[in-house]
């Protein structure tokens, strides 16, 4: 039971459009387009949702990984892609890192992490799954402001 709500988190499911799918038919030229009174593009949002996202992985494979000394310094990749390559190759690595903590959270949830034995897995996949839900909702919004949305399978208005 527990498994399938880290799944269900992580996934999306049931609370907007599927996580991994947030990015699909997005011209890489919009992602790094700033719309007025934004303070970020969704190049920024995707490049610190894999910061986040294999930071959490790091964990859950039994490697600490370095703390970033600001936060700031986990929003890495500019404003913008330099190229059609640069979106696409970030955008399977997200996929790929949220297809990783997906089969992650097929293992003993409640086992404590290596790095962290006063935290169980299932909160290190919590915690990523919140903050792709996070993050995702605001790529919705910027697409939206960018008049590319809803992605090519379907947004979250009906």
């Amino acid at each position: 039971m527990l498994e399938r709500l880290v799944d269900t988190a992580l996934e999306g499911r049931g609370s907007h459009v599927p996580t991994a799918t947030v990015f699909d038919g997005l011209d890489w030229r919009l992602a790094g387009r700033q719309p007025a009174g934004s303070p970020l593009t969704i190049w920024q949002l995707l490049n610190h949702m894999i910061y986040w996202q294999d930071f959490g992985l790091s964990h859950l494979h039994g490697v600490e990984p370095e703390a970033p000394p600001h936060a700031s310094d986990s929003w890495p990749g500019g404003l913008a892609p330099e190229s059609e390559q640069a979106w696409l190759d970030a955008v399977a690595r997200f996929r790929t890192g949220l297809a990783e903590s997906r089969r992650e959270g097929q293992h003993d949830p409640e086992a404590p992490t290596v790095t962290r034995p006063d935290r169980t897995r299932v909160e290190r996949l919590m915690s990523t799954a919140s903050h792709n839900s996070y993050h995702a909702g605001q790529v919705a919004l910027l697409r939206r402001m960018l008049g590319s949305w809803p992605p090519p399978g379907g947004g979250d208005t009906w």
